[in-house]
């Protein structure tokens, strides 16, 4: 479900090539949300929630490709990403079955020598996220980014900035899980540490293929899915439109080539030097910058201002119709009047039953009265 409106949009490609502006509305909004999702995931403390918000962001990264024009890109990081996002959650899960089902990183470090191997495979996925060579996410990300730049549109200008941007927080959040995770000295309680040991093979396995992905994915499909191949791949599956931005993308400047991965060695060190060389320094900056990093904390303040707009509306609209339109209109005049004017029937029929004989005697007199009368009136008439 996550991926599913990827695949739609590019399966709808020859329906958005007629638009123009529905494409930079796509890419507009995926570029938006890459760098959202990537703030977000620079403050999260749940390792579960950093790779969550980093799969939002690189959501944002394949509809930002799409919106350019770049489908085949977009489908080719939907893919590679899959292998190395599903490894750094499985990842985290064999780290969270490790530390007795603890999910803070707050309350992790220095366990990478008791779960050496979920070590290796959280390193191998976060390399491929951070697009750094041969690993998978290098081939597809910069393919993004370079299509962005090959565009030659003030909206694919606009994608390449907020990529780069994304790319260097993806870094450093990335790294930052790392060393908070498995680095640096144990934050957990001595009962915790004790019991860290690595996850069992049934978990490590899909573990090891998922790796195998993340490394050689890339380099594998990266002819067919937007090399010189892709034309016979593609075939009449992906529109292209009238400048092909895949095709531009293998032309641009060197130094737009390797800016992604200057960008993400930048991210990784400014991660090494905050929580290795100067672990006391985050806290500090978070205590200057209160309201930044309360609003990234709060995720840009998003849930309240859904809440606002749209929950409590459609609650008091709710609360509108089942009060004065079902209870007060329907249900007042239909079943609840009709069963109520049954009730209030019901007893002044019940007043007629006295018990008295005399009292049926006399009801059976008039009553007999009443159907002679009638029938002589009828006779005469």
């Amino acid at each position: 479900m996550v991926t599913a409106g990827v695949f739609m949009v590019a399966r709808m490609s020859p329906l958005f090539e007629l638009s123009q502006t529905a494409l930079n509305v796509v890419a507009v909004v995926g570029a938006t949300t890459a760098l959202f999702a990537a703030t977000i995931g620079c403050v999260q403390n749940d390792i579960k929630r950093v790779i969550a918000y980093s799969t939002c962001s690189q959501l944002g990264y394949m509809f930002f490709a799409l919106g350019v024009g770049a489908y085949g890109a977009a489908i080719f990081h939907l893919v590679t990403h899959a292998f190395f996002k599903a490894m750094l959650f499985l990842g985290a899960g064999s780290v969270i079955h490790a530390m007795s089902d603890e999910q803070d990183m707050r309350r992790m470090g220095g366990i990478w020598k008791n779960i050496k191997i979920t070590y290796v495979i959280m390193w191998i996925g976060s390399l491929s996220l951070a697009g750094l060579p041969v690993f998978s996410g290098y081939y597809s990300k910069d393919m993004i980014l370079e299509a962005a730049w090959g565009a030659h549109s003030a909206v694919g200008q606009y994608a390449f900035a907020m990529g780069a941007i994304a790319a260097l927080l993806t870094a450093f959040y990335s790294w930052r899980l790392l060393f908070m995770t498995f680095h640096g000295r144990p934050r957990c309680d001595e009962k915790t540490l004790a019991h860290v040991h690595e996850s069992p093979w049934v978990m490590l396995v899909p573990l090891i293929v998922l790796a195998v992905g993340a490394i050689f994915a890339g380099m594998i499909g990266y002819d067919a899915f937007v090399g010189e191949e892709r034309s016979e791949f593609w075939k009449q599956a992906l529109a292209v439109g009238a400048t092909d931005p895949i095709a531009a993308a293998h032309h641009v400047d060197p130094t737009i080539a390797l800016a992604p991965v200057a960008i993400a060695l930048a991210g990784i060190a400014i991660a090494f030097l905050l929580y290795v060389v100067r672990p006391g320094l985050p806290a500090k900056l978070a205590e200057a910058m209160p309201g930044l990093h309360r609003f990234l904390l709060n995720k840009w303040y998003f849930d309240e201002l859904y809440d606002r707009i749209f929950v409590r509306p459609a609650f008091a609209l709710g609360r509108f119709f089942w009060k004065s339109v079902d209870e007060g209109t329907i249900d007042r005049f239909g079943p609840d009047g009709i069963s109520l004017l049954t009730r209030i029937a019901a007893r002044r029929t019940a007043l007629l039953q006295s018990g008295f004989v005399y009292h049926y005697a006399f009801a059976m007199i008039i009553g007999l009265a009443v159907f002679v009368s009638a029938y002589v009136m009828g006779f005469e008439g």
